[in-house]
């Protein structure tokens, strides 16, 4: 079934070329997705699971399965149980129910509404010891005790092979099962499974090796010295070896063996010793972001929100124009290295010194939201928005009793005399409201009190790099150590509304297997900084001519050395702090018109022949495939914008000046028209995602079409 979106004038959908590949005989399969993170909210696989669902469910309909461990809490909150549709399922799970295993099964309440089917992984731990020997006798990997998450993932692998086999044998020849695993929690499930030679086709999926997380963890020099490491040296030596073994025999078990973005590929050659079978970019729900031509006013409402927090958050020093001030953030978990909020920090201190010596009348406020270790909100925060809302209430009040005199005396013929319609108990209201701003010390830099203040890496470089909200500093920083929320009482804006409000996110990572926020900033039209290290960044590289001019600027993080990588990061932000109000309204029109590339209806693809790739290898002789056919992904080339280049850097002006003058003369000459510039990137758009070789007649049939 087709998905409908809506669509703006400027949208990219419609002028791809219909699918080629053969397409999969769904009523005769049965598919089962498995992952640590089904209905069970972690990390990042949450995302993809959960996004990637609905389009899942529109192509295999009730033949579709999640399959993930069990927790109560979050089977009552998320799941509507109900009985499976297939009576083979049914039977397979009263096979373990009847020997003391606990399985349930409902729908997952979120869109598509996907059947899931959850093991009760402590009503099973009684078969710990045997399963661990039936592990260790299989393929010599043993699970010391003390790891829980390890001894667990074994719990749910053995459940999972038990009901496999338990199906299959109801199944027999047909349907076929296909098994999709994701990460090295659902491993045990894919060795067990080949090793009992389950007649089912396998693939499995690593979004990040775990070598490798721990590896850049430790500040290693990870991507000069893939070839060089003694992987189980390493891994021995951080006390991770048995699940590192299980990463890389379920790697070899499976049938078809897929990762993420190109980066992590590579990367999976070295630390697995597998290369990938099949690139599986991760998508976005792009129909759930999508806001037409609103785009633009949502940015505004959530920009005049984050503009009420600066207020209270520095009163008494706001002494800059909130109209010519930029928001910046970088958001995730709080990996300092791996996101990059290292380098970051030190390309804003540079930033600032830009600012100051070209007098640029810009100021650039930094959020960093990254959940740290805090008591509460700090006094002073918490004060700020109480003494902005004062000041509000006294403005209010005075415009009331002002409005009232005005109207009465306009009704009656007369012009007020100005010096009489506020009364000195208006002035002293005024007056003291005014003193309240007053503050004696800088304004705070975290919004909480750390429980590891003299520690924490951001706000040790802070101290290193001296930008501590002074008057003098044009960049200015507030740490957040709190996911947001439209229920906090400081700043009361949920994820999403925060993204749209801000100009710039800001995501330098060293080791990011995809990156869902700079993704996340693209659909929503919001400006991104990435790097060629991260598999966001490697799939605009390859997808779009000129990021930049889009609003994705990569950084090279792989081929430079920590200080170029810096003075890259520097000058894209500078160049974008001189841009004008015009050409960001005009770049973000720009980014918003990506989101079709990472929408799951076109990424979903490449799960598509992954599956497609294991049946044939599971069973050759039912499904056909050319194994000579390169797995080709063209993919879009947006050509480089024919408009003026956003960026102030590859245009006339050689020196910084006024940015936010709408009537600027220079904007005027700009030869910009959306629509005109929309439909010559539909004209010059690549065939995208061509998984092996197109038939020469279907190449004309889609030429035709398209003209």
């Amino acid at each position: 079934m087709p998905l409908s979106r809506s669509l703006s004038m400027t949208s990219l959908s419609g002028v791809l070329p219909a699918w080629d590949e053969a397409e999969l005989p769904v009523e005769d399969l049965l598919l089962f997705e498995v992952a640590w993170e089904v209905t069970n909210k972690v990390g990042g696989i949450y995302t993809v699971i959960q996004t990637k669902a609905k389009i899942t469910v529109d192509e295999w309909g009730e033949n579709y399965y999640m399959m993930g461990p069990y927790f109560e809490h979050n089977f009552k909150t998320q799941v509507e149980a109900c009985e499976p549709p297939n009576p083979a399922i049914r039977k397979a799970m009263d096979a373990l129910i009847h020997n003391g295993c606990q399985v349930h099964f409902g729908r997952w309440l979120i869109e598509g509404s996907p059947f899931v089917i959850l093991f009760d992984i402590g009503s099973a731990a009684w078969n710990l010891d045997r399963w661990k020997g039936d592990l260790w006798e299989t393929c010599r990997i043993g699970l010391p005790y003390h790891d829980r998450e390890a001894n667990d993932s074994l719990i749910l692998g053995s459940l999972i092979t038990w009901f496999f086999k338990e199906l299959t044998d109801q199944l027999g020849d047909k349907p076929n099962v296909i098994g999709h695993f994701h990460e090295w929690q659902a491993g045990p499930g894919v060795i067990l499974s080949r090793s009992r030679k389950i007649p089912m086709a396998t693939v499995f999926t690593t979004h990040a090796t775990l070598l490798g997380r721990y590896l850049c963890a430790g500040n290693a020099d990870f991507y000069n010295n893939l070839d060089k490491f003694n992987v189980d040296k390493e891994a021995g030596e951080r006390q991770i070896y048995h699940r590192y073994c299980l990463e890389r025999a379920a790697v070899h078990c499976a049938h078809v063996f897929t990762t993420v973005s190109q980066i992590t590929a590579v990367e999976a050659s070295h630390m697995l010793h597998r290369k990938p079978d099949v690139v599986t970019p991760n998508g976005l729900n792009v129909k759930k972001f999508s806001a037409m031509h609103e785009f633009q006013n949502l940015h505004s409402t959530s920009k005049a929100r984050i503009q009420e927090f600066v207020r209270g958050h520095f009163y008494g020093h706001l002494d800059f124009n909130l109209e010519k001030t930029l928001f910046f953030f970088i958001a995730g978990r709080y990996e300092f290295s791996n996101k990059g909020a290292d380098i970051f920090l030190e390309s804003l201190s540079r930033l600032n010194y830009l600012l100051r010596v070209h007098r640029n009348d810009m100021t650039v406020v930094v959020f960093f939201i990254m959940p740290a270790k805090t008591n509460n909100f700090n006094v002073e925060s918490l004060k700020g928005q109480a003494v902005r809302k004062q000041l509000w209430d006294t403005a209010h009040t005075v415009k009331e009793k002002f409005g009232k005199k005005l109207y009465d005396a306009l009704l009656k013929g007369q012009i007020p005399d100005m010096n009489s319609i506020l009364d000195r108990d208006d002035f002293t209201i005024m007056k003291r409201a005014i003193y309240a701003t007053q503050r004696h010390s800088l304004p705070p830099v975290t919004t909480h009190n750390m429980l590891d203040d003299s520690t924490d890496p951001i706000l040790s470089n802070v101290r290193r790099i001296g930008l501590f909200n002074s008057r003098n500093d044009r960049v200015k920083i507030i740490f957040h150590p709190e996911f947001l929320s439209s229920t906090s009482p400081l700043l009361p804006m949920d994820y999403e509304d925060f993204v749209r409000g801000c100009n710039l996110g800001v995501f330098p990572s060293y080791y990011e297997p995809w990156g869902y926020t700079p993704g996340e900033c693209t659909v929503m039209g919001i400006p991104s900084v990435t790097t060629n290290l991260s598999g966001f960044g490697c799939f605009m590289e390859e997808h779009v001519s000129d990021p930049a001019a889009y609003g994705v600027y990569i950084v090279d993080r792989r081929f430079r050395s920590p200080e170029e990588s810096c003075k890259q990061l520097t000058q894209f932000m500078f160049s974008f702090c001189q841009q004008s109000l015009r050409q960001r309204i005009i770049q973000r029109n720009r980014t918003e018109r990506l989101s079709d590339l990472l929408d799951w209806k076109y990424l979903g693809r490449f799960y598509v022949h992954a599956r497609h790739l294991a049946l044939n290898r599971a069973f050759p002789d039912k499904f056909k495939i050319d194994p000579m056919a390169p797995l080709k992904t063209e993919g879009f080339r947006y050509p480089r914008p024919y408009s003026v280049p956003p960026s102030p850097s590859a245009s006339i002006h050689s020196t910084p000046h006024h940015s936010d003058v709408e009537d600027d003369d220079d904007d005027d000459d700009e030869p910009y028209d959306e629509d005109e510039e929309a439909e010559r990137d539909r004209l010059n758009i690549k065939a995208p995602f061509v998984l092996g070789i197109v038939p020469e007649d279907k190449k004309k049939q889609t030429e035709i079409n398209h003209e």
